[in-house]
């Protein structure tokens, strides 16, 4: 899709990341491209190119495997469970939600969990691939502790993406693509990189107090001394605090995908 029009830089960020130093296949490292430019051209930087420099870290560190091993657990007609093996997330998941949609193609819905994952990029890219095939698409997943609970300042909670799409009358479809937290890290991480502060009211340091520094806010992430704030903290409402975010949070938190690492559940009905 991005590559109609954008050639260069799809193929650019395609080779980086199937590059010698890395070695992810050819083939998957096209989804992965894929993946980021669609964040960029969405507006989502904070899933875009930057990331490459992400997930080249983790593979150096033996945190993500080059090469992914899909493997189907269990299955049924209309569902089945996958291990990753941590391999590429993005893979993962276009991988499991194909399977999902060809499920639901056949049966009338299909539903995908997955363990053992890496990061995916941005939760709505797979919704989007059902609505374009006139489906109805959903995406979910946990994350490492980062969110403060209503009330509390120690991260305890993922930001635990949802993501769902529809197609429409129109020439396009419908996604809503949502953090539980008011922001997530990468918008931290483009703050950082464009030197600009953070809104107050995203982030607290354990002490309640709001942080708006992008390098101390990265620095508090990573030694849980500050952590993001959920939808319908009392930040967000000023005075009149809700549990909104932290319901979603852990509704997915305790979902059908929920395994010793991060894992994601995806849909689709056919419309």
């Amino acid at each position: 899709m991005n590559e109609h029009a954008f050639p260069s830089l799809s193929t650019t960020v395609r080779y980086t990341v199937s590059d010698a130093a890395v070695g992810v296949p050819r083939q998957d490292a096209a989804i992965v491209s894929d993946c980021l430019l669609t964040a960029n051209l969405s507006g989502i930087d904070s899933h875009g190119v930057g990331r490459l420099k992400y997930y080249y870290d983790r593979i150096q560190r033996g945190q993500h495997q080059t090469e992914t091993h899909f493997e189907i657990v269990k299955e049924t007609e209309t569902t089945a469970l996958i291990d990753g093996n941590h391999g590429t997330g993005h893979v993962i998941a276009y991988r499991a939600m194909k399977l999902a949609m060809d499920k639901a193609r056949r049966y009338g819905m299909g539903s995908v969990a997955v363990r053992n994952s890496t990061h995916f990029g941005i939760a709505g890219y797979y919704p989007l691939m059902a609505a374009k095939s006139g489906m109805l698409g959903l995406a979910v997943t946990n994350a490492r502790p980062s969110i403060a609970p209503t009330f509390g300042t120690e991260p305890m909670l993922g930001t635990n993406p949802i993501a769902f799409a529809v197609p429409t009358d129109m020439p396009y479809p419908f996604c809503l693509d949502m953090a539980t937290s008011i922001c997530q890290r990468g918008k931290i991480e483009v703050a950082d990189r464009a030197e600009k502060p953070v809104p107050e009211g995203w982030v607290i340091d354990d002490k309640a107090q709001p942080m708006t520094d992008a390098p101390a806010i990265l620095e508090g992430l990573s030694s849980a001394t500050a952590a993001l704030l959920p939808l319908g903290s009392m930040a967000a409402a000023q005075c009149s605090p809700d549990f909104t975010g932290v319901t979603l949070n852990v509704s997915t938190q305790n979902g059908p995908a929920i395994a010793s690492a991060l894992a994601l559940w995806l849909l689709a009905v056919p419309g």
